[in-house]
């Protein structure tokens, strides 16, 4: 019986030992660029569109609690339209909302950051290869680069905005902080 409270007593402290020790924030721009990026590449090609709750959760120890908050407001926005019309329409958002293309990036390179100590931008040159297809010749991969926008917190540097520099005919344009606030506009 001591033995089974032991156990159920390290169960339940080493979750909180856990979240209490500190994360080493991001020393530099790009180090929290490639950061984003890491947690951005396995959610490629997932759906899209404006994030769940389960995947704003992974991304939100790497974005600005001002991005975050706009995540979170687009989602509850979408929701709305979605009960509204009863899912009779498309989502607002579509495909990959952090790149520039609608398919999102497979791979990435963050290029030299300018920072002034409180903010940054960092290029990223970004490639989508489109996944083999049997009996069809090979896809040239899209090449293409965007500029990733940070802020230093106290928790770091975090992705602040996403400014879409590819001006591909059917891609995103402008910022991500544009196109989110535009969902929340149009379902207030």
């Amino acid at each position: 019986m001591k033995s089974a409270a032991l156990f159920l007593a390290l169960m339940l402290v080493t979750p909180a030992v856990a979240q209490s020790q500190a994360v080493t924030p991001p020393a530099d721009p790009a180090a929290a660029a490639n950061a984003f990026y890491a947690v951005y590449g396995p959610q490629v090609g997932k759906g899209g569109g404006i994030p769940d709750a389960a995947t704003r959760l992974r991304f939100s120890a790497v974005l600005s609690p001002r991005l975050n908050a706009q995540l979170a407001a687009a989602a509850a926005a979408q929701a709305r339209l979605t009960a509204r019309v009863k899912n009779a329409v498309p989502p607002m958002l579509e495909g990959d909302i952090f790149s520039s293309l609608f398919e999102g990036a497979t791979g990435w390179k963050v290029g030299a950051c300018q920072s002034d100590g409180s903010t940054a931008r960092c290029p990223v040159a970004l490639t989508h290869v489109a996944p083999a297809i049997a009996g069809r010749a090979p896809v040239k991969p899209a090449q293409w680069n965007d500029t990733v926008l940070l802020t230093n917190g106290p928790q770091g540097w975090k992705v602040d905005d996403v400014i879409y520099d590819a001006g591909f005919a059917f891609g995103n344009t402008g910022r991500l902080s544009g196109m989110l606030r535009m969902v929340i506009a149009a379902t207030p």
